[in-house]
């Protein structure tokens, strides 16, 4: 009779940790990410992070800057229902609202018309684009003195091509004139920016619906209306985002050119503010503007951002 023997009892080796596990430690491979990493987040806590808790601290705050830190004194909400009273803040919020509204548009309406024409065969379209997009990339005070010779009232040449028509607008001498002067300075600046990113994305259109457009004899306007806007929606709501917080956060050319006059006719709300902080040293006062403004331009884009929603060719 044989007796079975019992099978030995397997020795399983003991799990040892993975490196990889999370809650481990940090690998050398991750401190190596962290050290790439480490200067562009150390510039957005310095220039981003604390600014912006700077700015909503100090809103509720009453502060000369002359006073010195020991000078800082909370006073509640009375920034703000100052605000609400102040009419040279509702000038300079109904300044950027025009400054913006038609700005914007006519920017986004001319980048769209660029970017369809050069988005056809046309000889040296490359030469062209590089053109067009450049003032986006010039700096500020170029851009600046170049205009301001360019619309001096007397010789520059804009006024001596008006002047055959009969018209020899003061501009920048002029509280009527200088705020669309800035806008047409706004819209040169931005239209090449428009027109290749629109570029990009007409590039990326869905070529098959051109074609079955064709077959089924649709006119140029049609196949812009039901193939090309839709398609392009996406890229218009971007624009108009970026768009938007560039104008509203406007300073340089006002600063350099007009410093927000003549009168107040030029003083949007950045540049009321930067009056408010830097000139009259009422920094408390200039922090809940701009917490008021980043508000308001929140609210702004998100607007703009949902008005898109569910009439994009891709939905």
């Amino acid at each position: 009779m044989t007796v079975a023997t019992p099978p030995a009892p397997v020795q399983t080796a003991t799990e040892q940790p993975s490196a990889e596990q999370p809650g481990r430690g940090i690998t050398p491979s991750g401190w190596t990410g962290l050290a790439f990493i480490a200067p562009n987040l150390l510039g957005v806590i310095a220039f981003t992070l604390i600014p912006l808790i700077s700015v909503i601290a100090l809103a509720f705050t009453d502060w000369n800057l002359v006073s010195g830190l020991g000078g800082i004194e909370f006073n509640g909400l009375d920034n703000f229902i100052a605000i609400a009273r102040d009419p040279g803040f509702w000038n300079a919020v109904g300044l950027t609202l025009l400054y913006v509204g038609v700005s914007v548009p006519l920017t986004v309406v001319l980048g769209l018309a660029l970017g369809m024409a050069l988005n056809r065969p046309l000889p040296g379209r490359a030469v062209l684009r590089a053109i067009f997009f450049l003032p986006y990339i010039v700096n500020t005070v170029a851009i600046g003195m170049t205009w301001l010779m360019l619309m001096n009232p007397k010789s520059g040449l804009v006024n001596q091509t008006l002047d055959v028509f009969g018209i020899s607008p003061g501009w920048f001498a002029s509280s009527h004139w200088a705020l669309p002067a800035l806008i047409v300075m706004a819209v040169w600046g931005g239209v090449g920016y428009c027109s290749l990113i629109y570029l990009s994305a007409l590039q990326d259109a869905p070529g098959q619906l051109y074609e079955a457009a064709d077959i089924d004899g649709a006119g140029i306007w049609m196949k812009f209306r039901a193939i090309t806007w839709p398609s392009l929606l996406p890229t218009t709501i971007f624009l108009a985002v970026t768009l938007i917080i560039g104008a509203s956060q406007g300073f340089g050319l006002i600063a350099l050119i007009t410093s927000g006059g003549p009168g107040d006719s030029t003083t949007t709300i950045s540049y009321y503010m930067y009056q408010t902080g830097f000139q009259f040293y009422r920094f408390g006062y200039a922090s809940a503007i701009g917490l008021v403004t980043f508000l308001g331009v929140l609210v702004l884009t998100l607007v703009t951002w949902r008005a898109q929603r569910g009439r994009a060719l891709h939905d």
